[in-house]
């Protein structure tokens, strides 16, 4: 086992392929020290998460990806970690979700059926890709059985020629209620993958501080859409604002050349200072009532476990 870890991964149970048993058995092969679950507006798979990182020594902490809103963005990500996945607060807020999720996908399920019609092919029926989520159905699962029917190459076909064409409207978390719902359950907040924000750099230092005066408690620096010089950027920010540091790799499913565990693009090294860091806010946060700034002395130890993986990449060039 080595130090590092993915606290970003995504199962079944939302628009990934993996279970969340495979996923983690998938991290114990690899050497990951700790991962988490971070399915979209879903906890359902955290359970089989933390029984599978029982058996297989990785350390599971409780994860969920929100999808929130602020002003005019509609494509901003929350992460939540570290909290109670039963908390009845949460566990209703989330269900409000999926029932909306579910008739989303109903919705989309039969705007792609009216295409299918007019292009002579047999309809996709809703309990075959009720079997292949497993769960909620999602995007994905859509674009899967499209696939599995011949009615596109891969799933970057289905969503070209049929999800993306006939979307529905989502819906979203008001970004300050989210904050407030993953505090009220005793966890701490991360703003998700920052370059996929659409926002210019110069304006994404002022979103990220109008975020903190919300509750916000850290940024994942390490994320796939970073190479080093923005992830040491993103840890910069971080540390300026007093906001602690995450990563995760933000895997779906298995595709060449794609993101993968523990490594995203192959320029991921996370370490599980991540994880101790989110302890530490939790921690203050049940001693004090309060989401206090982390110490200067966590956020060195970060930043040199930064530079140690940068230079372990220059030296695996050489």
């Amino acid at each position: 086992m080595n130090d590092l870890v993915d606290l970003h991964l995504h199962s079944r149970f939302s628009d990934g392929v993996l279970s969340p048993a495979q996923l983690v058995s998938e991290a114990a092969r690899l050497g990951l020290r700790a991962v988490a679950i971070a399915d979209h507006d879903n906890v359902d798979g955290i359970g089989e998460a933390l029984a599978t990182g029982q058996s297989c020594e990785v350390e599971v902490v409780s994860g969920v990806e929100l999808s929130v809103v602020w002003e005019e963005l509609s494509d901003v990500h929350l992460l939540g970690y570290g909290f109670d996945h039963c908390n009845p607060q949460l566990v209703d807020a989330l269900r409000s979700f999926r029932e909306f999720r579910s008739g989303r996908s109903l919705r989309i399920l039969d705007n792609i059926n009216r295409a299918l019609e007019r292009e002579g092919k047999a309809p996709l029926l809703f309990s075959d890709v009720l079997a292949r989520a497993g769960g909620t159905i999602g995007r994905p699962h859509l674009a899967q059985e499209l696939v599995a029917r011949g009615y596109a190459r891969d799933m970057e076909g289905a969503f070209e020629r049929y999800l993306v064409p006939h979307n529905e409207p989502k819906r979203y978390f008001p970004i300050d209620e989210a904050i407030a719902t993953i505090h009220d359950a005793g966890g701490c907040a991360v703003l998700a993958h920052p370059p996929f924000i659409k926002v210019t750099h110069d304006k994404l230092r002022p979103l990220v501080e109008r975020f903190v005066s919300m509750g916000l408690d850290g940024i994942e620096a390490y994320n796939s859409g970073s190479d080093n010089h923005g992830i040491d950027s993103l840890i910069t920010l971080a540390r300026q604002l007093g906001l602690i540091v995450t990563g995760g790799s933000d895997f779906h499913q298995s595709r060449p050349g794609g993101v993968v565990i523990g490594s995203g693009r192959g320029n991921l090294k996370i370490p599980y200072q991540c994880v101790a860091e989110i302890h530490q806010r939790i921690a203050r946060y049940n001693l004090t009532g309060l989401y206090l700034p982390i110490s200067t002395e966590t956020s060195a130890v970060v930043r040199s476990n930064s530079t140690a993986a940068q230079l372990s990449q220059k030296n695996n060039k050489i």
